[in-house]
């Protein structure tokens, strides 16, 4: 039976769980009493939907306050085992896999460090499936209880209906990838357990949005500072984030290479990668054989010795330098989407907050306008380096409240081109 907008009873109860679980979610633990006006339900729609999320076992009781002279009133909160994600981050030094209950605590984690032929594509695989599985040993947990597997990658992620998700990572050398077709054969969640895959610095910005510092902004752009760079945009039109692909703005005509094959770009000054190799060929000393984060760690050492210490002016001229840069380009942001936040998450960019944000935050106010800049605020993120993984087990979450608290439907199969099949062979179970 359809209601008079079109939608069915069963769209309306799902709809009414969605609202329940939400709310005892992110403002729980609740009382019956208090859902009605959180949700703008009735109190006989929030008792049949409490006692329905009851029975299900995603809600359950956490204790009782007093009511004004009446009975104390019982609290209800989302039970915390009664669902399970993987957020998967594919980064720039390792695969870091983390296994979260339902109101994302960690429950295990696994990381695998990649080398420097890092993303070859059965290697990822490989290394995601070889994550899922050891984490799914060490809770002892079954993969049939798991809501999704979440998963952040570098590039531009393409969602079609035949062949799932493709992911081009123009640098990394990835060309349509069909990621989610390789996981999916032979990967240890069954078919009824789904994928979500999206842009790494997408699942940054919706973790930060979340649970970080970016609750309560309707208008902010999130930034993910690693090895390169790339962005979020988070508006009311867009309030599951957009990724934009800012490492990719020319920042300078026939400028340094991009490792994207392009003269110029943002994350050929800004990134990680392209800052050691400045500091290299000015002269910096660059330890032998550390990656990049160990690598990072030493130059910021170097440019802020120990008190007594002479600092490297090599070193400390290049992260100035950089700080200018991403200064500009944020400052691109502020005048195309005018943000009331811009966020900085990342590796790098939480390594390199703490001393430099002043800088970045006087650069950026420099060039951009003076309107839009007078009402940004430029911050770090509060997360950490999990946040990409946070993130990326969000998005099995945020599926799971708009189906209103039900698993989905098995995944499709989806077809492997001949020469990916014979590249699946070769991927380790």
């Amino acid at each position: 039976m359809a209601a008079r907008n079109g939608r069915t009873v069963r769209d309306l109860r799902r709809a009414n769980r969605t609202a329940v679980l939400q709310r005892l979610y992110f403002d729980g633990p609740l009382s019956r009493f208090e859902l009605g006006p959180a949700t703008g339900l009735s109190s006989g729609s929030v008792s049949n939907v409490v006692a329905d999320l009851v029975a299900d076992g995603l809600v359950e009781e956490a204790g009782s306050v007093d009511s004004d002279g009446g009975r104390p009133r019982t609290l209800l909160r989302v039970a915390p085992g009664s669902g399970h994600m993987i957020g998967v981050d594919v980064g720039e030094t390792r695969v870091r896999v983390e296994l979260f209950d339902l109101t994302l605590t960690e429950l295990a984690r696994a990381e695998h460090p990649l080398t420097p032929q890092r993303y070859e594509v059965e290697a990822i695989v490989g290394h995601i499936r070889q994550g899922i599985t050891e984490v799914l040993d060490t809770a002892g947990l079954a993969p049939e209880r798991l809501l999704g597997v979440g998963i952040g990658v570098p590039g531009i992620v393409e969602r079609t209906a035949d062949r799932g998700a493709l992911v081009h990572g123009q640098t990394i050398g990835w060309d349509a990838v069909p990621l989610e077709a390789l996981l999916r054969a032979g990967s240890p969640p069954p078919d009824t357990v789904p994928y979500f895959i999206d842009n790494g610095a997408k699942t940054l910005g919706q973790a930060e949005m979340w649970f970080g510092a970016g609750r309560g902004a309707h208008n902010a752009v999130v930034v993910l500072f690693g090895s390169g760079v790339g962005a979020s945009l988070v508006t009311p039109d867009v309030d599951q984030g957009r990724a934009v692909e800012w490492g990719h703005l020319t920042v300078r005509v026939r400028g340094r290479r991009c490792r994207c094959g392009a003269l110029g770009c943002l994350e050929a000054y800004a990134g990680a990668e392209s800052l050691l190799a400045r500091w290299r060929e000015s002269g910096g000393r660059v330890p032998d054989g550390a990656d990049e984060e160990t690598a990072l760690t030493a130059m910021l050492a170097a440019a802020h010795p120990p008190e007594g210490g002479a600092p490297d002016p090599v070193a400390l001229a290049v992260l100035e330098e950089t700080a200018e840069y991403l200064g500009a380009g944020l400052s691109d942001l502020i005048n195309l989407f005018q943000p009331e936040r811009i966020l900085i998450g990342g590796w790098a960019g939480l390594a390199l907050g703490s001393r430099f944000l002043p800088a970045v935050r006087r650069h950026a106010m420099s060039y951009a306008l003076r309107h839009p800049a007078g009402k940004v605020t430029v911050d770090l993120g509060r997360l950490g380096p999990d946040a990409v993984t946070v993130g990326a087990a969000i998005l099995p979450l945020a599926d799971f409240f708009a189906r209103g608290g039900r698993r989905p439907d098995p995944a499709p199969e989806y077809p492997l081109p001949a020469w990916r099949t014979a590249l699946q062979e070769r991927i380790p179970r």
